[in-house]
């Protein structure tokens, strides 16, 4: 790939081995100009009701006849609340028939609009369509959630977004800068690839621990990695995970995860990798500016 990711003024370099699995996303519909690996089936695929590209995801609360309905009011900063809202159809009725994705009904995404506080977790639905989660807001401001789902029958899935406020002390969290690696206590993530505007961009995420590759990453939600990225400024989503599936004989659990990536726009992107090792999940976040003149 030509086009280089920029970091702080510096290109990425591409890994020269790379493993894992392979898989595809978008956060726009057009298609790249190269064949692109066969799309992974997974949650929320764009280009809803073949009408050509659709706008980037989470967006909008309301899409396709469906609407996402927050009911939880009243949040406080630090506080444990139980997180409820509704999945509303055309007739203002709550859906409950909905078919899984990644081991999981229901995914719902939580960052704060300075793309600080991210959590990534799995309500239940009671019979009556109402999903509770219980979640805890770290710090005072407005947050985005997206609810990442497909109804059952769907041929496609959906992401919805919304913005709830919670109240407390507000103070700003500045964006980490660009870097190619972060820690997250003894692991390191090194992440490698291209990102280009309007093109299917590889990108390789390489974990280990205390200098040793980790060869032996557990499977999360039906895959070694999962991959979001949210848009500095508008908060526009973008979920994807490798191909392959854990036990097929293919796939390695590491120390490489290998996705394939969409970007709308040139501009900064915030990334976070949940990846699963010695039971628990952890999450590797990224700073990355898309485009040879970056964002402001």
């Amino acid at each position: 790939m030509s086009a280089g990711l920029k970091f702080a003024g510096l290109a990425l370099v591409i890994a020269a081995v790379f493993g894992g699995a392979y898989g595809v996303g978008q956060l726009v519909g057009p298609v790249s100009p190269e064949p692109a690996p066969a799309a992974h089936e997974g949650m929320a695929e764009e280009g809803h009701g073949g009408h050509g590209a659709a706008v980037p995801k989470g967006l909008q609360v309301s899409q396709d006849g469906m609407t996402l309905d927050v009911l939880s009011t009243g949040l406080v900063a630090g506080q444990p609340a139980d997180f409820t809202f509704r999945i509303l159809d055309e007739a203002g009725d709550a859906v409950t028939r909905f078919t899984e994705t990644h081991d999981r009904l229901m995914h719902l995404i939580v960052a704060r609009r300075d793309l600080s506080g991210f959590q990534h977790v799995h309500p239940a639905m009671a019979a009556d369509g109402t999903w509770h989660v219980p979640l805890t807001f770290p710090n005072a401001g407005d947050y985005r959630v997206f609810a990442d789902y497909r109804v059952r029958d769907a041929d496609e899935g959906l992401t919805l977004g919304a913005d709830v406020p919670v109240a407390g002390d507000y103070v700003p969290a500045p964006l980490p800068g660009p870097a190619l690696t972060v820690a997250v206590g003894e692991y390191r993530v090194l992440l490698s690839g291209t990102l280009t505007p309007g093109t299917t961009s590889r990108l390789t995420l390489t974990v280990d621990r205390d200098g040793v590759p980790v060869t032996d990453l557990q499977p999360y939600l039906a895959a070694y990695g999962h991959l979001v990225a949210l848009r500095q400024g508008d908060l526009a989503y973008l979920h994807v995970h490798p191909d392959g599936a854990p036990g097929d004989g293919t796939t390695s659990a590491g120390p490489n995860i290998v996705f394939y990536a969409e970007v709308p726009s040139a501009g900064t992107y915030r990334l976070y990798l949940d990846f699963k090792h010695g039971d628990t999940v952890r999450t590797a976040e990224f700073t990355v500016v898309a485009g040879e003149h970056g964002h402001e």
